[in-house]
């Protein structure tokens, strides 16, 4: 290992001890190992801009815009409080629907857009309940990372694969992934409802005082409203056909924004940007560069071909060893670079006369996809959530995540484990 390989790694290392250690902010630690790879000639500043994945960059700030400005109507209100009446006001029931909500809209959009979309609405409850939002808030996080994890658009690596794989329609997709996605879901919330078993109790007062609201009172601009569903609809849809488009989710976002504050007027502006998390787009910048650090430097290519050479190419070992280094991975670097990394090696697999490559792409899937839910930085979602939680008083820490995270991600990865087995290698 070179010198510069070692230099990475250490400044990694270091920035990650910082940010489990929350004694400096993570955006901080994570901008502050950026800079002094560029400084130290790891990576040139052209490098690491290139690094930094700008799709994810601009749906975060362009959906951030769109919620901003929507959630002055007062829609994520009224949603709110139809959707608690509903259900009588029962916590339980709430974090069961929401969940379902997250799962089956992380199929279909970007995880990023679909907890943007839920979480304003998840205060709202809370506040009408006077109820911790934390339960519902981590249940929407691991939701998103899993249903995503169920279609070929619904999580980045499951769009590097199919698009690698041309064999693999989404069709394909669906029909391998969905059923074991379906089982985790509802395992996970069973475990989720018994973590928080003691959080989920809202006061017969709360329930009485919610019954009695009015939801159509909480819409305070039915213009904007208008103009903001119109902005929604068409971004949403755009996300559902930017394929067939050929446009990114990132330009949709943004032009969806910038069409929304063209509509609402300038009056919006100042209030809108301010509404954007720039302290979790910063930190996903530093993050981007610190993983480039890893890539560029052969660090994390041949970690994973070293472990792959441990299994002499057998079909059952390798699966599984896909299956938990990419889960494993995935919790501590963005998952992206790490697929990237490993599709020629599966690639090169083949040609070295492995004859089943399928289940190898499914425990890829299931491993980077489902990896992500077991530490905080693992997946956008987990960031994006946790920092416009922490300012709304309601801190995510790393540890407090990692506590619930870890049993969500293990579950997750041996009920995977089982499946892949059961449906591939008998």
């Amino acid at each position: 290992m070179g010198n510069e390989a070692l230099t990475a790694i250490i400044i990694f290392i270091v920035a990650y001890g910082l940010i489990i250690s929350e004694k400096i902010h993570r955006t901080i630690a994570s901008m502050a190992g950026a800079s002094l790879l560029i400084f130290l000639g790891i990576l040139s500043q052209n490098a690491a801009i290139r690094s930094i994945d700008f799709n994810t960059i601009g749906l975060l700030t362009g959906m951030m815009i769109i919620v901003s400005i929507t959630a002055q109507t007062g829609l994520f209100k009224y949603i709110s409080i139809r959707s608690a009446q509903s259900v009588n006001g029962r916590p339980f029931a709430l974090l069961v629907v929401f969940s379902l909500i997250t799962a089956i809209g992380s199929a279909f959009l970007d995880n990023v857009t679909t907890v943007l979309l839920v979480v304003p609405v998840t205060f709202s409850i809370a506040r009408e309940l006077r109820i911790s939002p934390i339960p519902f808030l981590m249940s929407e996080i691991f939701m998103a990372n899993i249903g995503g994890t169920a279609t070929m658009i619904g999580d980045p690596p499951n769009i590097m694969i199919g698009s690698a794989v041309p064999e693999l329609s989404f069709m394909d997709f669906i029909v391998n992934l969905a059923p074991v996605i379906l089982i985790i879901t509802v395992l996970t919330i069973l475990l989720l409802a018994y973590i928080y078993r003691g959080s989920l109790r809202g006061s017969i007062e709360a329930r009485t005082r919610l019954a009695a609201l009015n939801a159509a009172d909480a819409i305070k601009d039915k213009t904007l409203l208008v103009k903001a569903l119109l902005v929604l609809f068409l971004t949403v849809a755009g996300f559902f056909l930017h394929q067939i488009i050929d446009v990114e989710t990132a330009t949709i976002a943004l032009a969806g924004a910038f069409l929304l504050l063209l509509l609402s007027g300038d009056r919006y502006l100042e209030r809108a940007l301010a509404g954007v998390e720039w302290t979790t787009i910063f930190f996903f910048v530093g993050l981007f560069v610190l993983v480039a650090g890893l890539v560029e430097t052969g660090v994390i290519s041949s970690l994973a071909q070293k472990a792959l050479e441990l299994t002499g190419g057998k079909l059952v070992p390798t699966t599984f060893l896909i299956l938990w280094m990419s889960a494993i991975a995935s919790s501590f670097i963005d998952n992206i670079p790490f697929v990237a990394t490993m599709i020629p090696l599966i690639k090169d697999m083949g040609e070295l006369g492995v004859t089943q490559l399928e289940p190898l792409w499914w425990s890829l899937s299931l491993g980077a996809c489902l990896g992500g839910n077991g530490l905080l930085i693992g997946a956008s979602a987990n960031l994006v959530v946790a920092g416009i939680s922490g300012k709304t008083g309601h801190p995510i820490t790393f540890i407090r995540f990692m506590k619930v995270g870890i049993p969500v991600m293990l579950l997750s990865i041996i009920i995977s484990t089982i499946y892949v087995y059961l449906r591939y290698l008998v």
